[in-house]
Formats: C-alpha cells, sequence, structure tokens
C-alpha cells in the first residue's frame, strides 16, 4: 500500500495542501505542527514522489459561462489495448473532455464534458466524438444539477483505516 511510504506527517501536509494549495509554507507547517524548513522538505519530497501531482485554481464552470456539464457513456467497437490507447490520446485533445476514465462493464469509457451551450456540446457530439473511428456507441446524460464535487481523496477515512490495522 503506498501510503505506508508516508507517516502521519506527509499524510496531514497532504490532506492540508488537498483542501488549500494556496496557504505559504508558515502555515502549512503550523498547521501540521512542524517547522518551516522540514516542511519545505517534506513538501518537495511529496512533489518528487508523485504524491503531489500539481496545483490548480478551482474555478466556477457556470460563472465562465460554461453552462452544459454532460456525461458521456462511449463503447467501442474493439478493445485492444492500441484501439484503447488510441481513443485516450483523441480524448486529451478533445477540450470540453475534462475527465476520461475507462470503465469495467457495458461501457468501455465515462465521458465528463462542458460546454458553453448544448448546442456546443452537439456539434462536438456530432463532429468529433461520433466521428471517431473505434466509437461503437454513445448514450449522453445532462447534468440537472450537482450535489458534490469533491476534488481529491477523503484522507479522514485513510487515517482511520490506518489507525485500525493490525
Amino acid at each position: 500500500m503506498a501510503t505506508t511510504r508516508l507517516d502521519p506527517i506527509d499524510r496531514k501536509i497532504l490532506a492540508e495542501l488537498q483542501a488549500d494549495g494556496r496557504m505559504t509554507n508558515v502555515e502549512l507547517a503550523k498547521r501540521v505542527g512542524i517547522s518551516a524548513p522540514p516542511c519545505l522538505r517534506r513538501v518537495r519530497a511529496l512533489e518528487e514522489q508523485g504524491f503531489i501531482i500539481g496545483y490548480h485554481a478551482d474555478v466556477d464552470a457556470r460563472e465562465l459561462g460554461f453552462e452544459v456539464r454532460v456525461f458521456a457513456m462511449v463503447g467501442l467497437a474493439s478493445q485492444a489495448e492500441s484501439d484503447l490507447s488510441a481513443f485516450e490520446r483523441k480524448c486529451r485533445e478533445w477540450p470540453l473532455v475534462r475527465e476520461c476514465h475507462m470503465l469495467n462493464g457495458e461501457v468501455d469509457f465515462i465521458l465528463k464534458c462542458v460546454a458553453p451551450d448544448l448546442s456546443s456540446f452537439q456539434s462536438f457530439l456530432t463532429s468529433d466524438l461520433l466521428t471517431t473511428p473505434n466509437v461503437a456507441s454513445v448514450k449522453t446524460s445532462l447534468v440537472i444539477r450537482g450535489a458534490k464535487d469533491e476534488p481529491g481523496v477523503p484522507f479522514d477515512v485513510l487515517e482511520k483505516r490506518l489507525e485500525s490495522a493490525p
């Protein structure tokens, strides 16, 4: 398990940065209970080891004019590794596709898409997604409203699991 490489202070650093990636190193050190220089060394080590893969601002898509959110369930004609990889590469090229996940089950991929309006999404759907080689089926679901959108991982659940481990 990857968390065995992390001590409680490392996990606390990750939880705090996940909640607020803009805080200063001094504030972070205070919150996790260590001084600033070792805190900065730990953050840099967490970055180098790949536990922290980036920092970003959480923007409000609707405030920026992206009124439409759609989940697209994509079925491919072939699930050969080369075909799966080709589809993933294509998804990385499409700006409206914000997330792409390969699934096990009836659907091969689920895409989370955003668009300024329904006609923009429809244009993407008909001109890009449906015309992509190897795409056999697409079913879409328009998001009416979101009840939860929580990035990252639940560190409190991880801590409880680690505390109860033998």
